[in-house]
């Protein structure tokens, strides 16, 4: 069973970007091990002169390294990547935990395009593996979602079984990139 840590972009626990990770997890549960991280908010501020990095950091990066993939699910504050989620990826840029990492991107907020976009670019940067063929814009979810059920919209959940048969393949696929679809 491949482990999969799941990070989500908002620190409230009852964010659809939370439920729809948890409703990911249930749906998977099968076929992987689904770990949702909730350390975003105790991780302190990215500094690039540290040269230790503290133990909450440690700990995130850590739980990359012993991931086989990665799912991000963040909504889009103000046209951009919310400051939480990108405060956690800067600490990783010099140490790499993303390089060569399937890692699939699911956007999920009223509009999302823009911090879609700009998360996508920030993950090409940092070279995790298959994030253009691992994403997914889910538009209005407020109304796609509840906490009981989940994806309680046909098409999405179609949309979000279909994205993970894909992860779970590319993560079988090994270290190269892939090119199943």
């Amino acid at each position: 069973m491949k482990k999969v840590l799941a990070i989500p972009g908002s620190i409230r626990a009852s964010s659809s970007n939370f439920l729809l990770l948890r409703a990911i997890a249930e749906m998977m549960a099968a076929t992987l091990d689904v770990v949702i991280y909730d350390g975003l908010a105790g991780l302190p501020h990215f500094d690039p002169g540290v040269v230790d990095a503290p133990a909450a950091v440690a700990a995130f990066r850590g739980m990359l390294r012993a991931a086989d993939g990665v799912i991000i699910c963040t909504p889009e504050y103000a046209h951009g990547v919310p400051g939480s989620l990108k405060n956690a990826i800067d600490w990783t840029v010099a140490s790499c935990e993303f390089s060569g990492k399937p890692t699939v991107l699911i956007t999920a907020s009223t509009d999302g395009r823009f911090g879609h976009a700009a998360l996508l670019e920030t993950l090409r940067v940092i070279e995790a593996r298959d994030v253009d063929r691992l994403a997914l814009l889910i538009p209005f979810v407020r109304s796609k979602i509840d906490a009981i059920s989940g994806v309680v919209e046909p098409s999405t959940l179609a949309e979000v079984r279909a994205l993970m048969e894909v992860f779970v393949r590319t993560m079988a696929a090994g270290s190269a990139p892939s090119t199943v679809e």
